[in-house]
């Protein structure tokens, strides 16, 4: 069985950036924002984790393709979903990171707890935990653009 890997016209539902143009610079210039100052590593792992939570295949795609771009290790990526078993691959910044990242993604199962809070406040100003929320707010909604407009993996068109 063979499987073609080029999107056709039908697959997507509506181009968003078409049709919202002032949404999307909007929402491209809040990313921007958004990861301003923040470690690139840190972006694409906060981005990665989130959209395995959200099952975004478009976006894990791109997002896992930015960080080997970025020099990324195959390893690390390999073992972003499951973190609390690899916790040695990465440093505890990282890893309050994406258990932030996990709580709010997921905000409607619990909240974000103190203790998840707490720990990521511990390893980050004020300022930079703030970019750190902005990061994994914005990440959510490009993730919910993707399937709410059926994004297929594989067909970024930003290269």
């Amino acid at each position: 069985m063979t499987t073609n890997t080029t999107a056709s016209a039908e697959t997507t539902r509506l181009n968003f950036a078409k049709s919202a143009p002032k949404v999307f610079r909007a929402l491209i210039g809040f990313d921007a924002a958004a990861r301003a100052g923040l470690d690139p590593a840190l972006v694409e792992l906060i981005q990665i984790r989130a959209s395995h939570l959200n099952h975004c295949a478009y976006c894990l795609h791109m997002h896992t393709n930015d960080a080997r771009k970025a020099g990324e290790s195959e390893d690390r990526l390999h073992m972003v979903v499951v973190w609390r078993e690899a916790r040695h691959f990465f440093t505890e910044r990282e890893q309050a990171a994406l258990a932030l990242t996990e709580a709010v993604t997921l905000v409607a199962d619990g909240g974000v707890p103190d203790a998840v809070y707490a720990q990521a406040a511990a390893h980050f100003g004020e300022e930079e935990l703030a970019q750190v929320l902005a990061l994994i707010f914005a990440i959510n909604t490009w993730n919910r653009v993707a399937l709410a407009t059926k994004k297929v993996a594989g067909t970024d068109e930003r290269v």
